[in-house]
């Protein structure tokens, strides 16, 4: 939830940040505007695009008859795409210095970060004299991080006293409000000695607001379409693109490579939505008014892929929305995976002119085509594409400070089998009970479960105990599984980590980001290897599953599929598993960003695994998780062949699609600079999910053929297909 100038201010000055006075010019109020303070004036448009300064968002005034036609100037102004919804208007404000200092969550180190700069202003967080330091989140900034931010502004000793207290409480402001930005630029020193907040800038975690009700209120949605608030309104991810074909898919991984794929034939998707795994009447319904009430909107494209939501459901409640009547847009509909073939059928009875059914992405393509002038000249995004800012553009020292792997690299292998002996914590929930019951019908081995003061109880042939360390007195346990809710799963998560257990798969979603901060570094510290949160988990095919991926797709063989998503985990294997090419094992590392084991991390885990005889990685924007990957591959020649698909690859910048981790951010998280990463490591790059089978078989035949350096060298061509 990113707030504009005056919310942020607000929010600061709540924390004992001193910021200017200021008051709000509305639409329409131009001529009415009678200052408290007099001029000269500086009229801001709000807005939460980057770039206002440049667009000309912020202009002075000198005389109070002036005012109206200057607000109404700002009114007027394209600023990103966006018109102010309303201005700020502030009295200038005499300084003698301005610097910039910023608290922010790196995603890259897991870390809070404190960053200072002597001079302030636009770019600054990309000049060469910024100063960023690691800062602890439970314990907050020490003195020594204070004085070192302190001194790198240069500024007289007479101002340490403030600058200490400026920062304290802008860190308070930060944890008080589970914020993921603090920033303010200019800081500004006045010359009666003040620390002042000149503009400001604040970002709250949306996992943290959606647990905590009173973070509402900073909520504008003057700022937002209304398609976006009812979207916000009904729990659905929805991001409003420039295209005509409409589309609504289940998983955000499936969602993005769909868009990728419509994008990139030429065919323009007109948003992202991600239906998300609750598929009822209900929601069904308000997702495709969302579509079909959009002006640009021609023809709306569903595609499934069924896991644990079955297709054959989502037939029904969609065959209920429609009740008999035509659809409102004609509805192309791609079913595949758990259901499929029963939804298809139902949905043929229903004999619908503007239905329309395929069989595959090839068959969609042809179809969509038919409804919509065809991009001559469709968009190519190619390794080195200057639209995706990378993290190398940043200056040396905030780069080197940003940068580094969110966990240590375990040398040890996936050793789950039939006997690993499982604890599900959280397991007299509705959804953990379920899952605990595919658990066991897939061969898990289930020893107990743990849910606070229900010990005693039993749940598929399961004690439940009251805690981890109770049921440890009673059960040699392997992994612990956690079902808890996003409030509460990082402490449960530690729990089993203090309590000695090896593994931890975190299947929660939602998890406040200071949450993870706080609990990583205690992770590594005792050793316990996380996979998570916000994972499908873990599945060693005809052995043993710890998560709640569907069992179908998957079958016994030598791929390794490791994937920040998944449905397309389940894509990939139902490929690969149709083609005659099994897997070792398929590994979920979390759609978050803050996760346990990353890439690098699991591919250390199968180096020496006889099992596995060739990799792929299913990645998405956002982070450094595929750029680390390769970083490993180039140091430690990793020798078996590998491929990776990206999804995300035509997201638009700033824009989280789905997962709290698939954001394509101004300093890192780029396509381009992943494909780039990729392929200087010698790793296959898949256009497409169609190519993936045929990529994979090609990897694997020269791996039997013993020419592994062949299969890592040999170089497909990237291409749009």
């Amino acid at each position: 939830m990113l707030l504009d100038e005056q919310a942020s201010k607000r929010l600061f000055r709540e924390a004992g940040v001193s910021v200017p006075d200021g008051e709000c010019v509305e639409p329409g109020s131009e001529d009415g505007v009678r200052p408290s303070f007099p001029p000269p004036w500086y009229l801001k448009a709000q807005v939460l695009t980057g770039g206002r300064g440049k667009a000309g968002g912020v202009l002075r005034v000198d005389d109070a008859r002036a005012l109206p036609g200057r607000a109404r100037e700002l009114f007027a102004k394209d600023i990103g795409g966006h018109r102010p919804p309303y201005l700020l208007l502030e009295p200038a404000v005499d300084f003698v210095r301005e610097c910039y200092v910023s608290f922010a969550v790196s995603r890259d180190r897991a870390s809070l970060v404190l960053s200072v700069s002597p001079r302030g202003g636009v770019d600054v967080e990309r000049s060469a004299d910024v100063l960023t330091q690691v800062i602890p989140l439970l314990a907050g900034p020490a003195e020594r991080n204070m004085r070192a931010a302190f001194f790198h502004l240069k500024v007289g000793k007479e101002y340490w006293p403030g600058f200490r207290e400026l920062v304290l409480r802008l860190f308070d402001a930060v944890r008080q409000n589970s914020l993921l930005l603090a920033e303010i630029n200019p800081l500004v020193l006045t010359r009666d000695g003040r620390w002042l907040a000149l503009d400001g800038k604040a970002e709250i975690d949306d996992n943290a607001a959606a647990l905590r009700p009173e973070l509402d209120r900073w909520y504008d949605p003057r700022h937002h379409t209304p398609d976006d608030v009812r979207a916000r309104d009904e729990g659905m991810s929805f991001v409003k693109l420039g295209g005509w074909v409409g589309c609504m898919v289940n998983g955000a991984g499936l969602a993005m490579a769909t868009m990728d794929l419509l994008n990139l034939a030429g065919l323009p998707a007109a948003n992202f939505l991600d239906l998300g795994g609750a598929a009822d009447s209900r929601r069904l319904d308000r997702a495709l008014r969302l579509l079909f009430e959009g002006q640009d909107v021609r023809v709306v494209f569903i595609n499934l892929f069924g896991g644990i939501l079955s297709c054959e459901k989502v037939a029904q409640a969609l065959a209920d929305v429609l009740a008999g009547n035509e659809p409102g847009k004609p509805l192309v509909v791609r079913m595949a995976g758990n259901g499929a073939s029963e939804g298809r059928r139902l949905l043929e009875g229903l004999n619908l002119h503007g239905l329309t059914l395929v069989e595959d992405m090839t068959q969609a393509l042809a179809v969509l085509e038919g409804f919509g002038p065809r991009d001559l000249n469709p968009p190519r995004i190619e390794a080195g594409d200057g639209r995706a800012a990378q993290i190398a553009d940043l200056s040396p020292v905030l780069a080197a400070a940003l940068r580094g792997a969110t966990s240590g690299v375990y040398a040890r292998s996936f050793d789950f089998n039939a006997q690993t002996r499982i604890l599900v914590q959280g397991i007299t929930g509705k959804v953990a009970a379920l899952h605990t019951r595919l658990m066991l019908g897939y061969g898990s081995r289930i020893v107990a479960g743990v849910t606070p003061f229900k010990g005693g109880l039993e749940i598929e042939g399961a004690p439940v105990y009251d805690c981890v360390r109770e049921a440890l007195s009673h059960h040699e346990i392997d992994a612990s599984i956690v079902f808890v809710p996003a409030a509460m799963a990082a402490d449960a998560v530690l729990e089993a980590a203090e309590a000695g257990i090896p593994w931890v798969v975190c299947i929660t979603e939602g998890i406040p980001q200071q949450d993870m901060l706080a609990t990583l570094p205690k992770l590594r510290r005792l050793g316990t290897r996380l996979i998570g949160p916000n994972t499908p988990g873990i599945i060693v095919p005809g052995r043993t599953k710890i998560g709640i991926m569907p069992t179908d797709p998957f079958t016994p063989g030598p791929v390794a599929i490791f994937s920040r998503s998944g449905t397309l985990t389940y894509e990939a294997a139902a490929r690969l598993s149709a083609a005659g090419m099994g897997q070792a094992l398929a590994v979920g590392i979390g759609g978050d960003p803050l996760i346990g084991l990353g890439f690098a991390d699991c591919l250390a885990m199968v180096a020496d695994d006889a099992r596995v005889k060739a990799v792929l990685v299913l990645g998405e924007i956002g982070g450094r998780a595929e750029e680390d990957l390769a970083d490993y591959v180039s140091r430690t020649a990793f020798s078996k062949p590998m491929a990776a698909f990206i999804a995300g690859r035509t997201a638009p910048l700033g824009r989280r699609l789905g997962h709290a981790g698939a954001i394509l951010e101004e300093s890192s998280g780029g396509v381009a600079g992943k494909m780039q990463a990729l392929s200087m490591a010698g790793i296959h790059l898949c256009p497409n999910l169609e190519s993936i089978p045929r990529v994979m078989m090609g990897l694997l035949a020269a791996q039997r053929t013993g020419n592994v350096e062949r299969a890592r060298s040999a170089s497909f061509q990237l291409h749009d297909g």
